[in-house]
């Protein structure tokens, strides 16, 4: 597998250790998720989601993974339902009202104006996103989406999409839930493998051009 490549920085997927790689079966969505707000089943192959609110519709791990995490899946909306397919790493949850915490969140075509971004709850002072994704309903898209140290990145089909540096990076050692939201939206989710970021570093220079 090619590296994937980023600012200063090469991911080195088979030197990834997998933390998780199972298929989406009725048994493992009652054991190994937690539904907390939409309707989430599974279809075939499919982690399927519903939810019609202008609020997160999510399913999260009930295990954590508190590293530097990648997530590898195979992602669609379902017609009529054109936007937002998003996912989140090195999560947390308020209990008490049923709502994220501290967490990394990415997605395609949503923020409401058909955006390809981050978003960093439960402030949402860091936000990057851009309307530049030629997204299609419907289209099975392979998504690839994590952090390192901060260093934010989502991949679509092997090119990348966006990344940005947090300034105030989630402690991952601390934090490391996983889950797909639902905003508005009907998903689904396949082929999900969880890894733990091997890296090295990505010299950058530029040759003489003249």
């Amino acid at each position: 597998m090619e590296p994937l490549l980023i600012v200063g920085k090469q991911i080195v997927l088979d030197q990834c250790e997998v933390l998780y790689d199972r298929a989406f079966t009725g048994e493992t969505l009652a054991t190994e998720w937690q539904v907390r707000g939409g309707d989430w089943w599974v279809e075939g192959e499919w982690l399927t989601g519903r939810n019609p609110e202008n609020r997160p519709g999510m399913v999260t791990s009930r295990a954590s993974y508190c590293c530097n995490v990648l997530l590898d899946f195979e992602g669609r909306t379902v017609p009529p339902c054109t936007h937002d397919i998003n996912c989140m790493w090195n999560g947390s949850w308020y209990e008490e009202r049923n709502e994220r915490a501290l967490a990394y969140v990415a997605g395609l075509e949503g923020w409401w104006e058909g955006k390809v971004g981050f978003e960093k709850s439960p402030e949402y002072k860091l936000i990057a996103a851009t309307p530049l994704f030629d997204f299609e309903p419907g289209r099975v898209y392979r998504m690839q989406a994590g952090s390192i140290d901060g260093h934010a990145f989502v991949f679509v089909d092997g090119r990348l999409a966006l990344e940005v540096k947090d300034p105030d990076p989630i402690d991952a050692s601390r934090y490391g839930m996983i889950g797909f939201e639902a905003y508005a939206s009907m998903i689904q989710v396949r082929r999900l493998v969880v890894r733990r970021i091997a890296w090295s570093e990505h010299r950058l220079s530029y040759e003489p051009e003249f």
